[in-house]
């Protein structure tokens, strides 16, 4: 339980400071924090199993059939992120392996653009250094969502911003039994062994009952916020072995990741943009590996078709979701050490 408090201590105290993805990096870097000095600290295993199947829920309701339907509007913009997506991570694996000298495993996981709830579910199974994975992928979401919208956007007060509309929250009985079918999709999933199953069957549940207009899957924010809490904390947990001397390195390995793939997304939204006759802050919004609502955010104000980066940012999730467990597989193998409920044994 101290583990818990203090990570919503740090989230609080983030959520307070306005920072990006208060909860979960505040909660990360508390618990971080507290290991490192010696705070002995745990997550059990079923709290974090049920934690991805509510974030699971979460990310599949970003599925609409709005959004849906757009996503062939733009064929070829889609395979420039196809392609771009691609590159990143093959350029930022091959900076990790060479540069900081991580291993295969960890260097996999830390490489790939964006969808972090979904990575750190698959890493877990692994013998990657999930601590690694958790600061490379958080570090390229603080710079993304601190730094990047300031940059398009300019010198915009904060005031100015708009303000999406939220989701409809279902009704009580809807979001129950929407839950209840997505926890049917997380045990289906670990039962075949599939990475990351405790997530990945809740996404793909979620995302079928939502864009199909089946059910309302949006997960309530006070709901959330827990999730976010222990997600963190489970994460600040892995700093327990972690010197300031490898801390260093860490974050020099994790910014010289970020610019990498800065540099081809970049380069390849301007030859997107240039080859379509697009706005080159529109496709560059698109192809970010960011929070979709911020971008979206970004897009609105620029007037830029927040449908566009909507599109591109959910193409991209869920292409990630539907190829990465198969990829993983391939790249890696089986998990070296399994139980009988699908996940590995971490040390």
């Amino acid at each position: 339980m101290i583990t818990l408090f203090v990570g919503t201590l740090g989230g609080g105290l983030f959520a307070l400071a306005g920072l990006p993805a208060a909860w979960l990096s505040g909660a990360m870097i508390a618990v971080a924090a507290a290991v490192l000095i010696g705070m002995p600290s745990h997550v059990p295993d079923r709290l974090r199993d049920g934690l991805f199947v509510i974030l699971g829920v979460a990310m599949g309701s970003g599925v609409t059939p709005e959004v849906v339907d757009r996503v062939g509007d733009w064929p070829l913009s889609m395979l420039g992120l196809f392609v771009v997506v691609t590159t990143v991570m093959v350029s930022t694996f091959a900076f990790l392996r060479s540069f900081a000298g991580w291993s295969r495993e960890t260097s996999y996981f830390a490489a790939i653009p964006g969808a972090l709830s979904f990575v750190i579910a698959l890493a877990s199974d692994r013998e990657a250094d999930v601590a690694r994975v958790a600061a490379s992928q958080t570090i390229r979401l603080f710079f993304l969502v601190a730094i990047l919208p300031g940059v398009v956007v300019g010198a915009t007060p904060a005031d100015q911003m708009p303000v999406l509309v939220q989701p409809a929250i279902a009704p009580l009985p809807q979001f129950v039994l929407a839950l209840a079918l997505c926890v049917l999709g997380s045990l289906a999933a670990v039962r075949l062994r599939f990475p990351g199953g405790w997530l990945t069957g809740a996404f793909f549940v979620s995302a079928a009952l939502n864009g199909g207009g089946v059910l309302n899957t949006h997960v309530p924010d006070p709901l959330m916020v827990p999730c976010f809490i222990a997600l963190g904390a489970m994460i600040g947990t892995r700093f327990a072995d972690t010197t300031p001397m490898s801390l260093l390195r860490l974050l020099v390995a994790s910014v010289g990741a970020f610019l990498v793939g800065l540099f081809v997304s970049v380069s390849g939204a301007l030859l997107v943009a240039w080859a379509l006759g697009l706005p080159f802050g529109q496709v560059l919004l698109a192809y970010a590996p960011g929070g979709l609502e911020v971008m979206m955010l970004i897009a609105f104000l620029l007037d830029l078709d927040p449908a566009y980066v909507a599109a591109h940012q959910l193409a991209r999730y869920i292409a990630l979701v539907l190829v990465l467990p198969l990829v993983t597989l391939i790249v890696l193998g089986r998990p070296a050490r399994e139980s009988q409920d699908g996940s590995s044994d971490r040390t």
